[in-house]
Order: C-alpha cells, then sequence, then structure tokens
C-alpha cells in the first residue's frame, strides 16, 4: 500500500496549470456529454453537479494517475475505474438510463452498463492525449 500512496504522490504532485486544463476540458466534456445523453433519450445524471464530482473529483485524478502510460493500460484500467462508476450510478439511481434507449436496442438491456464503461473508458487515454496537446499548445512545454 505504501508502494501505491508513493506512486500516486508522485504522479499527482503537477502543475496546478496542468490541473486547471483537466478542469476545464474534462467539465465542458462531462456537460457535453450529459446534455447529449439527454438530447437522444440514451442516459443522463439525475443532477447537473454530478459532473463535478465524476468528470472532476473522479475522473481527473485518476487520470493524472494514468497519464503517460500506454494506451492499452490507460484503457484496461480505466475499464476497471468506469465499471465501478457505472454500476454505483445505476445500482444508486444517480444516473437514469432512459428506457428502450438506442444502446438498450441495439446491444440488449443487459449490455447496457457494460457498453457505456466500455465506451468512457476510453476518456482516460482520449482526456490525457488532449490535456497533453493543450498544455503544449498553451505552455510550450511537455507536461512534467
Amino acid at each position: 500500500m505504501n508502494e501505491f500512496i508513493q506512486y500516486a504522490k508522485h504522479k499527482l504532485n503537477v502543475d496546478k496549470r496542468l490541473i486547471a486544463i483537466y478542469v476545464v476540458i474534462y467539465f465542458t466534456w462531462g456537460m457535453g456529454m450529459d446534455k447529449f445523453g439527454a438530447v437522444v433519450e440514451i442516459a443522463k445524471f439525475t443532477y447537473w453537479w454530478q459532473v463535478i464530482t465524476v468528470y472532476i473529483l473522479y475522473m481527473v485524478p485518476i487520470s493524472l494517475l494514468l497519464r503517460k502510460l500506454p494506451f492499452h493500460a490507460q484503457y484496461a484500467y480505466g475499464l476497471v475505474t468506469m465499471g465501478l462508476l457505472e454500476f454505483g450510478g445505476y445500482a444508486l439511481q444517480s444516473s437514469y438510463a432512459y428506457p428502450d434507449n438506442l444502446l438498450d436496442q441495439f446491444f440488449n438491456i443487459r449490455n447496457f452498463s457494460l457498453g457505456m464503461a466500455l465506451f468512457f473508458a476510453l476518456y482516460y487515454p482520449v482526456g490525457n492525449w488532449i490535456t497533453a496537446k493543450v498544455y503544449k499548445l498553451l505552455f510550450k512545454k511537455e507536461a512534467e
């Protein structure tokens, strides 16, 4: 456990500007996806502020822990974290899946949460890539 704590401290000790970029990108991304999910009636958060708890307080720290790992490792760890998030969100009913939505129709209702986890696990490698590009563009250096 001490080894993980040391690893986490090192990975989370980053330039505050990098964290600010993560927050802006992930908040915008989260609000957009929540709106998209509601408009096309797939799924949505019960409350808008869940974008803050999920995308910023949950996903940003995990993204920082996973950044600079190979794509497949970020995706694999992302699957675990998103699987837990999806399971918890629907079990606690803090997320709402529209009945007979497009994913239910295409994949079957029993595979809805699995499909969501498989999709959202891509957020970590893609989010880390986008954030690194924006950081480099703004500050003309690689994120440490």
